[in-house]
C-alpha cells in the first residue's frame, strides 16, 4: 500500500466533497480514512488515501488535485506518507 494525505481548506461551499472523491476515484485512488469538519464557516478536511494504483504518476496526480482546488477556490495539497514519516524521525 502506498499512502498519501490530501488537505482541503477554503470557505465552505455546496459539493467540495462530491468533487474531491469524484476526482480522486476516477483516477483509482481509494480513500482510506477521512475526517472534514467545519470552523467558523472555513471547511477543512484531511483524507488519507491509498495511490499505489493510481492511474497517473504521484506528482501529476498531486498537481490535478492542487488545479481542482484551485478551480474551486480552495488549498489542495497533497502529499506522500514519506514526509510525515521523515519529518517525525529522530
Amino acid at each position: 500500500m502506498d499512502k498519501a494525505v490530501l488537505t482541503v481548506v477554503g470557505k465552505d461551499k455546496v459539493g467540495i466533497i462530491a468533487a474531491v472523491s469524484n476526482a480522486l476515484a476516477e483516477k483509482n485512488v481509494n480513500i482510506l480514512d477521512l475526517s472534514q469538519t467545519i470552523m467558523e464557516n472555513i471547511f477543512t478536511m484531511i483524507v488519507l488515501v491509498d495511490v499505489a494504483s493510481a492511474t497517473e504518476p504521484f506528482h501529476k496526480l498531486a498537481e490535478e488535485m492542487k488545479l481542482l482546488g484551485d478551480s474551486m477556490q480552495l488549498k489542495i495539497q497533497l502529499q506522500h506518507e514519506s514526509i510525515f514519516d521523515s519529518m517525525h524521525q529522530i
